[in-house]
């Protein structure tokens, strides 16, 4: 149960006093539903109202200034006007709309305090819509210092300091939950003075992320956030699984490849035979960089589960990126005499039905498939691994499903993309990780270069020498087609003038098209009947073609770092020098100038999706705002990289010595998990 000393935080906003039924629903929307959601929106910002007089007054600063109220001119149509002054200029007061009971309110002669922007018009000074004005007397109401909240249109950041005070006004202390020396050497104060300092910044340098209070409070969130992972992954590890120690029909697989294994591979494959064999519940991670060879792995693994009597799965968020997988690694199952199985969308009637009865009755011991494998009607005989690829392309509920189709499965989730150390820490603190940062042996480098599009001439003519050597190549646009509101190339008005200027039939594919004419387009140039493909960035994962040895992509400064690395990964994957060409369009911005000249710097793509985190926010760092991703409310993942680490280390000393903590201590922890309301049940061991 909640603690009680939380029932203040998780009370309904609506019930907060001065906010009505009208503004309860909108303020709702805006921050969430409870009092902690409220005070959990922190300023985004400050103002700062010196006390000034006309004569040194700043224009295009917030500024406090004492003037006499001089004449109301008559103008019945424009703008209402007040004429003002002091002993050393004039101010103009305007608003747009004529103010009700003003002139009564504030006569001419008297003194008023008036703050707001000053401006310059036609040579006058201007206070346009003022924040405040009042009596000569009450300076006081008008604060030095003003937080600015996140507002809407509805809900302002006046209305917001309003309700926060109120809020903050009615929340109790809360025990502390951290260690003193913690505290001591953080220079920390307790969470509660945290969060009312938070809200009440003296100055611009109160609301950076490096303050110390927002520092605290991005702490204890992260900590609550690493306390639940690290709990997950604690009772998954005591999750009873099935024991798979045998691997001699995978080493007889890699016996018969025609290269050996990257010591990488070998490490990774290493971890997970140890999670195998252990008698828990694997879950894994295996994070590694275009063409490092996660997939090769997984299949060793899958290899092991088979020979030891049960089936895996290996789910991919497209059906080329899943019949891909099984073409490739059929040839090797069917000489060890494993019965496999691709199930996608596209199956239907009797061939749908024969397939589910293979997996039903365990004949087929290696499943490849789309989000088909886990739609009702699919059952499995021994399901005890599942493989996701690209996992972060696939949600929560969806991954559930599939490891409900077998008891106490395992789970191996394998990305391409590799991220920063932190969001690893962030988005798969529960899992353990396996990095491969080798490529297979042969692997050229792949010279990429930075080319302006009025160059298309040259890069025409590249093209038709590459092609006429035999290879193959990518065509990237970033659009499928024309629209009147955007300048950006269309995939279809460039496959029209590439077939134009190479007279031969070039293969086209894009998002809009159905599966099965995209997967035709794709096999077809695979086998080299096609030797340009024109496409949209559905190629960025998942197409396999060692023959292709060129992509441009054009438009280069409109993708993302991460993007341009995946999509520069479909070439290089044999054993010929490859080439990237980016396009651009003249002139470029400081920071896609930056961007395309670390790609064209560096292959690796760790140190890529480093700079991209910092370029554009972990946000984005996988294409896509991802869902394996919590929703911080204090946590900077850029700026508190530090805080987040040592909220892992701590985590897992708290956990592992929880029971023998004071007793004051283990209850405020309890309060921390539930203030933030990570907490991990035993229902979630199959998630």
């Amino acid at each position: 149960m909640r603690p009680e000393i939380l029932f203040p935080y998780y009370t309904s906003l609506a019930a907060l006093k001065g906010v009505g039924p009208k503004i309860a629903p909108l303020l709702i929307k805006h921050v969430g539903a409870f009092i902690r959601d409220l005070v959990f929106t922190l300023p985004s910002n400050i103002v700062e109202r010196p006390i000034t007089t006309l004569k040194q007054a700043i224009v295009g600063q917030v500024q406090t200034i004492l003037v006499t109220i001089d004449g109301y001119p008559a103008n019945l149509r424009g703008p209402q006007r007040i004429m003002t002054s002091d002993s050393e200029g004039a101010l103009q007061i305007v608003y747009f709309h004529k103010i009700r009971g003003f002139e009564q309110k504030h006569p001419i002669g008297c003194k008023r305090w008036v703050s707001g922007r000053v401006e310059s018009f036609n040579g006058s000074l201007q206070i346009t819509h003022p924040d405040y004005v009042v009596d000569e007397d009450s300076v006081s109401d008008i604060p030095r210092y003003e937080t600015v909240y996140p507002a809407t249109q509805a809900v302002s950041s006046r209305m917001m300091r309003r309700f926060v005070s109120a809020a903050l006004s009615i929340l109790p202390d809360l025990p502390e939950w951290l260690d003193p020396e913690i505290i001591r050497k953080e220079g920390w104060s307790g969470f509660s003075d945290a969060l009312h300092r938070a809200h009440a910044p003296q100055s611009v340098g109160d609301i950076n992320s490096d303050h110390s209070c927002r520092r605290r409070l991005a702490y204890d969130e992260a900590l609550a956030h690493q306390l639940a992972l690290k709990a997950r992954k604690a009772t998954r590890q005591a999750s009873p699984a099935q024991k798979m120690p045998r691997h001699s029909l995978a080493d007889k697989a890699q016996a018969g490849l025609p290269f050996a294994l990257t010591s990488a591979q070998q490490r990774a494959l290493g971890d997970i035979r140890n999670d195998l064999r252990s008698g828990y519940r694997m879950n894994r991670l295996i994070q590694g960089d275009v063409g490092s060879g996660k997939t090769l792995v997984a299949l060793m693994a899958m290899i092991d589960v088979a020979e030891s009597g049960f089936q895996s799965v290996m789910m991919a968020p497209t059906e080329i990126l899943a019949r891909q997988h099984y073409e490739k690694a059929v040839p090797a199952l069917d000489a060890l005499g494993l019965a496999s199985v691709l199930m996608t969308g596209r199956d239907k009637g009797t061939i749908r039905e024969q397939k589910r009865a293979l997996v039903a009755s365990g004949e087929a011991a290696i499943i490849f498939g789309t989000h088909a494998v886990f739609q009702e009607g699919v059952d499995f005989k021994g399901l005890q691994l599942a493989v996701i690829d690209e996992q972060h392309r696939f949600g929560v509920g969806q991954r559930q499903k599939l490891f409900l189709k077998g008891d106490s499965v395992h789970y191996l989730s394998m990305s391409a993309t590799p991220i920063p150390r932190t969001l690893a820490l962030i988005a798969y603190g529960e899992a353990d990780l396996s990095i491969l940062d080798e490529k297979p042996a042969g692997r050229q480098p792949i010279q990429t270069a930075v080319i302006p599009r009025a160059r298309l001439g040259d890069v025409f003519n590249r093209l038709k020498t590459v092609l006429a050597e035999g290879a193959q190549a990518y065509w990237i646009c970033p659009l499928v087609e024309e629209t009147a509101e955007s300048d950006m190339i269309a995939v279809e008005a460039r496959h029209r003038a590439l077939t134009e200027v190479f007279g031969t039939e070039i293969g086209l594919v894009h998002g809009r098209m159905p599966s099965i004419d995209k997967d035709t387009v794709v096999s077809r140039f695979a086998r080299n009947e096609l030797k340009l493909l024109c496409a949209t960035t559905v190629v960025e994962v998942g197409i396999d073609v060692p023959n292709a040895t060129i992509i441009i992509i054009e438009q280069a400064e409109r993708f993302g770092l991460a993007q341009l690395h995946q999509l520069r990964g479909r070439v290089g994957r044999g054993s010929a020098k490859s080439v990237c060409i980016l396009l651009y369009d003249a002139p470029l911005s400081k920071s896609a100038q930056a961007r395309l000249e670390l790609l064209r710097d560096t292959e690796d793509g760790f140190a890529i999706a480093e700079a991209d985190w910092k370029l554009r926010g972990e946000g984005d760092v996988l294409g896509a705002k991802q869902s394996g991703f919590p929703d911080y409310r204090f946590v900077d993942s850029e700026k508190h990289g530090d805080l987040v680490a040592m909220a892992a280390r701590d985590a897992v000393y708290i956990l592992q010595r929880e029971k023998s903590l004071p007793q004051a201590r283990q209850q405020a922890l309890n309060i921390l998990k539930y203030l933030f309301d990570w907490r991990i049940e035993a229902s979630d061991k199959n998630d």
